[in-house]
């Protein structure tokens, strides 16, 4: 074998050693990531059911609270007023929801930054 063969399997071994580091350090960095993602999200379902069921015995409390005082003299003024309250609402948490649901980053923005910085590097 002569000196540029052996020349041209090192620069080959040696380049797919490299992309092999680059393939290496993105996969440990998404499954960082997603390691993270699965911890934020469970954290993230865990209290919005602790504030769904707490904010609803409150609502419920609060809201007998307001029949017990408003019942001898405007007992079907509160009962409606407490429906187009929580209708409002209703409409407004729903409309948040949908603006949180669409306007959501993505989960892997660091990965793909780093392939994005590879491939200007690798690129003449």
């Amino acid at each position: 074998m002569d000196k540029d063969a052996v020349g041209t399997a090192a620069t080959g071994k040696r380049l797919g050693a490299a992309v092999l580091g680059l393939l290496h350090s993105h996969v440990e960095l998404f499954g960082i990531e997603l390691q993270e993602q699965k911890g934020r999200t469970l954290r993230l379902l865990l209290f919005a059911g602790f504030a769904l069921v707490f904010g609803l015995l409150l609502l419920s409390a609060l809201s007998g609270l307001l029949l017990v005082l408003v019942w001898d003299s405007y007992r079907l003024a509160g009962i409606i007023g407490l429906c187009v309250f929580y209708a409002l609402a209703a409409v407004f948490c729903a409309l948040r929801l949908k603006s949180a649901v669409f306007d959501e980053s993505s989960p892997f923005s660091a990965t793909l930054e780093e392939l994005a910085k590879d491939r200007e590097r690798l690129l003449p």
